[in-house]
């Protein structure tokens, strides 16, 4: 086995399920790490309204990680600890939910001030390269003086891409 195809795993806490460190997870994987069929997965999106993957180009659902938490969570409530869908989803939304991620600190002001004023002056540093790429573009080529012929037709100047 070569180590690029060696997937780190961690594990969780809602069971004994190991979820691979991916971005994202199609529906049968999902179903296989939570040991269900990929139709029950399909009718707890009807059921639990938190529970919905986005869908590709292809409509092919894409689980993120914290969806696959969800639905390990959804199995422990229901299959070990006996609950019925609707007291699942209750105990679901009244649970504390938490207010920052797992291994982010939040900002202070200071921070969150600091950073606000570095992505505006990068976007006025972009806004200004644009306006300058759209005033030389808007630069009309000299024209050479040349005799026209019976067919010669008019056209007007192109407009500017963007607004000066």
């Amino acid at each position: 086995m070569s180590p690029h195809s060696a997937r780190k795993t961690v594990p969780q806490t809602t069971g004994s399920a190991e979820i691979p460190d991916r971005l994202y997870f199609r529906i049968g994987d999902v179903a296989r790490i939570c040991a269900v069929e990929p139709y029950v997965l399909r009718f707890w999106e009807t059921q639990f309204p938190t529970l919905k993957p986005n869908k590709g180009g292809t409509g092919q659902r894409l689980y993120r990680r914290r969806e696959v938490e969800l639905a390990l969570r959804i199995k422990q409530l229901v299959h070990q600890e006996g609950y019925t869908l609707a007291g699942a989803r209750q105990a679901l939304e009244s649970a504390p939910r938490p207010r920052v991620k797992q291994g982010v600190l939040p900002l202070s002001s200071e921070q969150a001030q600091k950073r606000l004023d570095t992505a505006t002056a990068v976007i006025g540093r972009a806004r200004n390269e644009l306006r300058d790429l759209a005033r030389q573009l808007a630069v009309q080529e000299p024209t050479v003086h040349r005799r026209r012929t019976r067919m010669a037709t008019f056209q007007r100047p192109p407009e500017p891409l963007l607004p000066l």
